[in-house]
C-alpha cells in the first residue's frame, strides 16, 4: 500500500550520479513528486518521454533549462511543464534542488 502521509527526513536519497540524487515523495494514482538535488555543474540530460507529462518547480539554486527550442535560466519559484515527447533538461548552476511531478507516475522510478 502506497503511504499517503510522508516526512521528507525520513526518505532515503537514491544516488544517481556524482552531482544528482533524488528521493521520491507522495505518489498514488496517476501523480508522482520527486525531489531533486543537483551540485553545481550537474546535469539532467536532455530527453522527452513518450508517456509522461512533467511540471517541474525550482526549489533552491539556479538551472538553465531548455524545454523544446526554448532556453531560460531559472531560479526559486519558477517552472516549466514538458509534455509528452517535448525534449528538455536542466543544468545546476549553483547547488540546487528541483521538484519534478509526473503524470502518470515513473514506475520506471520504483524498480
Amino acid at each position: 500500500m502506497e503511504k499517503i502521509i510522508l516526512k521528507n527526513n525520513e526518505i532515503e536519497f537514491e544516488e544517481l550520479e556524482a552531482k544528482v540524487k533524488r528521493k521520491i515523495l507522495s505518489r498514488g494514482g496517476s501523480m508522482m513528486a520527486v525531489e531533486v538535488h543537483f551540485k553545481k555543474g550537474g546535469i539532467g540530460k536532455k530527453h522527452s518521454h513518450d508517456q509522461h507529462e512533467q511540471i517541474s518547480y525550482i526549489l533552491a539554486g539556479e538551472f538553465e533549462v531548455e524545454v523544446g527550442d526554448e532556453k531560460k535560466v531559472l531560479t526559486r519559484g519558477d517552472s516549466f511543464y514538458a509534455g509528452k515527447n517535448v525534449e528538455h533538461g536542466v543544468k545546476a548552476l549553483a547547488d540546487s534542488v528541483i521538484l519534478d511531478v509526473f503524470t502518470p507516475q515513473r514506475e520506471d522510478f520504483l524498480e
